[in-house]
């Protein structure tokens, strides 16, 4: 089957997904996907004026990985690029081989010298790929908005409460202005008369008296009115010197977030002028030697930790090829598939995608509203999940996987599908803006786009969100709906409705 007809087969099948997520959008075929704009040096998926081929019903399923990176001309005579030409994700024996005799060299070179050191790193630093570092330096950012967009929301919630508080206090003084004006005037005119001698006369003994005795009884209503009075102004000052702190940081808060958000940006413009390919598993092992060589209380200790880290990414590398080949997919435990995933210079994705089941990033901060086999509001039973954003939220990809669409639908707004590998996908609705192409691999966790300032077409039914950005998250196998649950990592970034 040719590549081109693999990659009409997965636009029929993002039509499909599309269409069972959204039941407006049943009747979505690859001639009634709108054209996405293809990058710079991209051919689209499929020539405007050509049919695409319908996949039959024993069409390939999905691949873990495509193998192009763009549909050359028919008329040019180039064949797409052969799957043996793609970069490994780990090093031959060969290298291995190299690596664990480079080990030996350090286990036996007790004085290595600082400056020795200092040139291994620059040596490493200068055979790293771009693209480890900008995926490192986006995934971080990305991680840093998502922070800071936590630490918005609890500030404009405390802020929030010191305004309700603030009005609270202002509404009991207000209603006391008659009672402190006569407060005030009685003390004044006690002031100028104190009692009892000159306010009677005192050859009326009775009429001095009753005076004392009228006196006595008010003072004590007088001075705790002064006191209530006093008490509110105290804590007005105080809910209004928090709410100026507040205020404060949360002004330093959008400072970061937008700093973060340039960054993002500048990094992903950077990336698109001129993208390199990532450098080989060897270097990526000895820079990480020397990274452990720094912080290892000795050389026994950095040999176990980069071995534990070559052993961690052969044995994914093994299930992602078993993966590949449709053969069972071996287990793999929580720490291999976190080294694995550690390696930012991946093409390909880290892990099968059954393996990452627990370790999948909730794509946006966010109120969950909908979950999984819930009402939609429509009618009908939701397929996946819808998360209330703040606006203009980032979305960073939620697994490994290749972008099999992307682009607007209808008034859904734009929409990510991503192919994940072993017949998963998953799709993304409700973006703004999507800053990434298809046929692009995306790491979890790098930001692929962003939310709009309010709700786009009919994602949410629920009132809390009738004016909040909302994004809608599908996961399928074999075109079928997946229950999400168990899949994600514990996410400090999402919420419960109610």
């Amino acid at each position: 089957m040719s590549e081109r007809t693999r990659l009409v087969g997965g636009l029929s099948l993002a039509g499909l997904l599309v269409g069972l997520a959204f039941p407006v959008l049943a009747q979505i075929t690859p001639e009634t996907l709108p054209e996405a704009p293809a990058p710079s040096g991209v051919a689209d998926p499929v020539d405007a004026d050509q049919s695409p081929e319908a996949p039959g019903a024993d069409a390939e399923a999905l691949p873990l990985r495509p193998g192009i990176d763009a549909l050359p001309d028919e008329g040019s005579g180039e064949a797409p690029p052969a799957a043996a030409d793609m970069p490994p994700i780990n090093p031959d024996l060969d290298a291995i081989e190299a690596n664990r005799a480079r080990l030996s060299e350090i286990e036996n070179s007790i004085t290595l010298t600082t400056e020795r050191a200092a040139e291994l790193r620059a040596e490493i630093e200068d055979l790293q790929g771009d693209r480890a570092r900008q995926n490192a330096a986006l995934i971080a950012a990305g991680q840093r908005v998502k922070l800071a967009e936590i630490e918005i929301g609890d500030m404009e919630e405390r802020l929030g409460e010191l305004i309700a508080s603030e009005l609270e206090v202002r509404g009991r003084l207000d209603g006391a202005d008659g009672s402190i004006a006569n407060v005030l005037a009685a003390l004044e005119r006690i002031s100028r008369n104190p009692p009892p001698a000159l306010i009677v006369d005192p050859s009326d003994a009775l009429g001095s008296a009753r005076s004392a005795m009228l006196i006595s009884a008010i003072l004590p209503q007088l001075r705790a009115q002064a006191d209530a009075v006093s008490a509110d102004l105290a804590e007005l000052q105080q809910i209004k010197a928090a709410a100026l702190e507040e205020e404060q940081l949360l002004r330093a808060n959008f400072a970061i977030l937008e700093e973060e958000q340039l960054r993002i940006a500048t990094l992903i413009a950077a990336r698109r002028q001129g993208e390199t390919r990532a450098t080989a598993e060897l270097e990526e092992t000895e820079r990480e030697a020397i990274a452990l060589a720094e912080t290892a209380a000795d050389l026994q200790e950095l040999i176990e930790g980069l071995s534990a880290r070559i052993t961690a990414v052969a044995t994914a590398a093994s299930a992602t090829a078993a993966a590949n080949a449709g053969a069972p997919t071996p287990s793999l435990d929580s720490d291999t598939v976190r080294l694995a995933l550690a390696n930012t210079a991946r093409v390909e994705p880290a892990v099968p995608f059954s393996s990452a089941r627990g370790h999948l990033v909730m794509p946006a901060t966010g109120q969950n509203v909908i979950d999984y086999g819930a009402g939609d509001g429509f009618g009908g039973i939701s397929r996946g999940l819808s998360i209330l954003t703040p606006a203009e939220a980032q979305v960073v990809a939620p697994a490994d996987g290749w972008v099999l669409y992307r682009g607007p639908y209808l008034n859904y707004g734009q929409i990510i599908i991503l192919n994940t590998g072993q017949d998963y996908t998953m799709l993304l609705a409700g973006l703004a803006e999507v800053t990434v192409d298809i046929g692009q691999f995306v790491l979890m966790g790098e930001p692929v786009g962003s939310m709009g300032s309010q709700t786009i077409g009919r994602t949410v039914t629920t009132s809390a969100g009738a004016d909040r950005p909302t994004l809608y998250i599908e996961m399928r196998r074999n075109n079928e709906p997946v229950d999400p649950t168990g899949w994600w990592a514990s996410p400090r970034n999402l919420t419960q409705s109610g």
